[in-house]
């Protein structure tokens, strides 16, 4: 069955490996990809020595221990990982504060400790003594579920920062599953000076030694060289009959993992309702900002969160240097910081550089004289905004794929908030529903 998949990045490729796995012939399949160098959101670039991920810092850890240590195989195995405990903290004000913030109440100033204490406890007890429904918005969310210290203080700040609108134009349905219920006693704790965890599925993470998190993505490209089109863009995807053209050549299948967005313009004949749905489909932007330093070495630190507008545009730090001692060399060390920008606007630019280091330096994580260079990256599809309506408008998108055959896959290409371990997952069950269907005659 000849397929053509649309994007070599991690999903991408993934399925194209699994379905190898399963004995697919690697010539059946053809891997279409806009930019020069394949992994999509999971390249990373060196300059002068120094290596960072353009895309954000990513690391590797994962629930299924299966997906995690094929990743792993991708790049070389166990012995091309770092590995690596997390320690990441928030910045508030001069103290770090423990992460999760409703984990590390005792660290704030007093007044703020007491502030999110009482707000949290009355929270808690409005939900639970109640029975008060979630909120549909975010703004509203934030507040039910940790209380209006905790909003003020650091919740609602810090998602002003990543989402770049009003948090009331965002639904809370993204947040299922994805942000744990710290257990009262937890909060308690925390709040007295008794430490405690949360997030621990992130308490060890891995990242590979050399060549940034695009080793994994290079590994899967690899095996794959002569079936991926390199600098190659789909311009038209038109049905005919049970196939598929794409740009003018014949497939039997077609795999998108293409933003949505996008396919408006090279599906032919889409109705106008599902080009709308997916036209308007809101996403960020990010972009990344590499910090080479003069600095011979970091705290132990992974990465730290930046709450307040006086501590510049970025909303997270990666401590670079620290994943990997490669990614910077011998007696340096290096920061990524992660700005996010609404997806149809222009990137950041030159200004938000000099406004990121003005920040970091007032929240005392740098030194001017450190600096030794910046590098700039920025990625257009980054990050999903859940407003109100995305999940018609997305249900919209998937039906209309699935009434032409087009399969959708990955974070854009299904718009499903993906880390890379869940794209890889999820290529491995689309693998074992292909492997097995017949070959078109």
């Amino acid at each position: 069955m000849k397929t053509a998949i649309l994007g070599a990045g991690v999903s991408g490729m993934a399925l194209a490996r699994f379905l190898v796995e399963r004995g697919r012939p690697i010539t059946d399949l053809h891997l279409f990809e806009a930019a020069p160098v394949a992994g999509g959101l999971c390249q990373s670039k060196t300059v002068d020595g120094y290596t960072y991920d353009v895309a954000g810092g990513h690391i590797l850890f994962s629930k299924d221990a299966a997906a995690m240590q094929w990743m792993k195989d991708q790049a070389g195995g166990d012995d091309a990982f770092e590995k690596r405990d997390r320690n990441t903290k928030i910045r508030f004000e001069d103290k770090w504060v423990h992460y999760p913030f409703e984990n590390g109440l005792g660290d704030l100033p007093i007044q703020a400790n007491y502030d999110c204490l009482e707000g949290y406890v009355r929270a808690w007890h409005e939900r639970t003594a109640r029975d008060t429904a979630a909120p549909a918005d975010f703004a509203s969310w934030i507040r039910w579920r940790f209380g209006d210290g905790i909003a003020d203080h650091f919740m609602a700040p810090y998602n002003a920062k990543i989402w770049k609108r009003p948090l009331d134009q965002i639904t809370s349905e993204w947040v299922a599953g994805r942000v744990p219920d710290a257990p009262v006693a937890d909060v308690l704790k925390a709040a007295i000076g008794m430490r405690t965890e949360g997030y621990t599925h992130q308490a060890l993470f891995y990242y590979p030694k050399n060549g940034g998190f695009q080793a994994i993505t290079d590994g899967l490209y690899e095996g794959l060289k002569a079936q991926v089109r390199l600098s190659t863009v789909v311009e038209s995807v038109r049905q005919v009959g049970e196939r598929y053209s794409v740009n003018g050549e014949d497939f039997d299948a077609v795999v998108s993992t293409l933003p949505l967005n996008v396919l408006p313009d090279i599906v032919e004949g889409m109705p106008a309702g599902p080009a709308e749905a997916m036209r308007t489909l809101e996403f960020n932007s990010v972009t990344c900002i590499l910090l080479a330093l003069d600095r011979a070495e970091h705290p132990n630190l992974s990465w730290i969160y930046l709450p307040h507008d006086v501590q510049g545009p970025a909303n997270r730090v990666t401590y670079m240097s620290n994943y990997a001692t490669t990614n910077a060399p011998a007696g340096k060390t290096s920061l990524m910081c992660e700005i996010t920008s609404d997806g149809k606007l222009p990137y950041p630019g030159a200004e938000a550089e000099k406004q990121t280091i003005a920040g970091l330096i007032h929240a005392g994580l740098m030194r001017e004289e450190e600096l030794l260079f910046t590098d700039r990256s920025s990625s257009k599809y980054a990050y999903i905004v859940y407003d109100h309506g995305f999940s018609e408008r997305k249900r919209t998108a998937l039906e209309y794929l699935d009434s032409v055959g087009v399969v959708p896959l990955g974070r854009f290409g299904k718009y499903e908030y993906h880390n890379s371990d869940q794209c890889v997952i999820e290529a491995r069950k689309l693998a074992d529903q292909l492997a097995g269907q017949a070959v078109k005659g």
